[in-house]
């Protein structure tokens, strides 16, 4: 039972992944249409800044250790689902401008928490629950259920969310709105997780 929670919390985490990987891009980009944003560094160079996820992605798999130790698994797992709802929320609230940059560069900060500190604190959950005969087996449905499944939800639960909210409207009056969406979702995952998902002492 608890391992087909686990699972199912995976899958619908997996949908948030998608979220980021599918939206951050074009939102920041699609501020050049906006002439007081024309022109500021992070339209002109959106790639540049969305690779501070990645670097922030590397650096925080150093600190998975020490979480473990000191919290342990749910409560690491649990922390990656809250990062989520900040990596939206500053997404809502930011701007290409000066200070709204600044979210968008704390969300591409708080992007290596959500992403490594579940992936691998999952992977291990699954390695330390699993016979050692099935644990190939249960790494890949680990995986499926994760960027297989989730990612799939996400992608069509996302395009329908951005399509309501930013078709026919202004980008200010859209884009938050989705964002907000998107930090509630995760929300929601977090307070589930931490109220139904049970670690063993």
């Amino acid at each position: 039972r608890r391992m087909a929670v686990f699972f199912i919390f995976s899958m619908l985490l997996g949908a948030a992944l998608q979220i980021s990987n599918g939206y951050a891009n074009p939102f920041i980009n699609g501020f050049g249409h906006i002439p007081q944003y024309a022109g500021t560094f992070a339209v002109e160079h959106t790639n540049m800044l969305i690779s501070l996820s990645h670097i922030s992605e590397a650096l925080c798999i150093l600190l998975i250790p020490f979480f473990l130790g000191r919290f342990g698994r749910k409560r690491v797992m649990l922390i990656a689902m809250l990062a989520w709802v900040f990596r939206f929320g500053f997404f809502a609230i930011g701007d290409p401008g000066v200070p709204g940059v600044f979210f968008f560069v704390l969300s591409m900060l708080v992007y290596g928490v959500a992403f490594d500190f579940f992936n691998i604190s999952g992977s291990l959950f699954v390695d330390r629950e699993v016979p050692e005969s099935m644990r190939s087996s249960a790494q890949g449905l680990f995986i499926l259920m994760t960027n297989g499944l989730g990612a799939s939800i996400g992608v069509i639960a996302a395009q329908e969310v951005v399509n309501h909210f930013t078709h026919n409207q202004t980008y200010f009056a859209g884009w938050p709105v989705a964002w907000y969406i998107f930090s509630g979702y995760a929300l929601v995952i977090a307070i589930l997780f931490a109220v139904i998902f049970r670690e063993k002492t």
